[in-house]
């Protein structure tokens, strides 16, 4: 992956994670074990700390940055949708920051909320636990729903199954030239477990 220092400062990445080879890592970036970072996304912590907790995943093409000083983190089994920017500002454990979404400078998202996608967080906004926010600006709409809640846990789940999947599976390869019957497609998987079923 491309992992940069900048000012002596190197990037921790625990064993246990996965960071996609397109993925960058600059400076004070710490990634715990259980992490999924996805293809493209951006960590670059050359003004404050990066911190990525146990189990959360950054997804394809997010971009992470601070201001001077600053700590943006992201709590325990945090889940940070496609495209995403977060600066300077903390999400909290189990919570969701939808596609496309921006949450910005000392704004804290707290537990189990729900930042539905294409939404702005103001720099400062302080948002109570289980909620769902949207639009730009964000609004509280109302509290989570359980069902909205199991939704987003069951999707995190994914997430950290993808990152064993990763650390086990992932390889670059030239494509095929054409299909066939012999090629493995996901309809040969128990998408419980990614086993291939016996009668394939």
């Amino acid at each position: 992956m491309p992992c940069y220092a900048i000012d002596g400062v190197i990037p921790v990445v625990s064993p246990l994670a996965y960071v996609h080879p397109t993925a960058v890592l600059i400076g004070d970036v710490i990634i715990e074990a259980g992490v999924y970072i996805g293809p493209f996304a951006s960590l670059r912590a050359d003004f404050g700390r990066i911190h990525i907790k146990e189990n959360a995943n950054v997804q394809d093409s997010c971009v992470i940055h601070g201001f001077g000083q600053s700590i943006t983190l992201v709590e325990r089994y945090g889940h940070i949708g496609h495209s995403a920017i977060l600066h300077g500002c903390i999400i909290g454990e189990h919570v969701l920051v939808g596609m496309n979404s921006v949450i910005l400078d000392e704004a804290e998202i707290g537990a189990y909320s729900i930042v539905g996608a294409n939404s702005t967080v103001k720099a400062k906004a302080k948002i109570p636990e289980n909620v769902l926010l949207l639009g730009s600006p964000a609004r509280i709409i109302r509290p989570l729903e359980q069902k909205e809640r199991d939704w987003k846990r069951h999707g995190t789940e994914q997430y950290i199954q993808l990152t064993q999947r990763c650390l086990h599976h992932f390889e670059e390869v030239q494509p095929l030239q054409e299909d066939s019957s012999e090629r493995l497609t996901y309809q040969d998987f128990n998408l419980d477990d990614y086993s291939i079923k016996k009668n394939s």
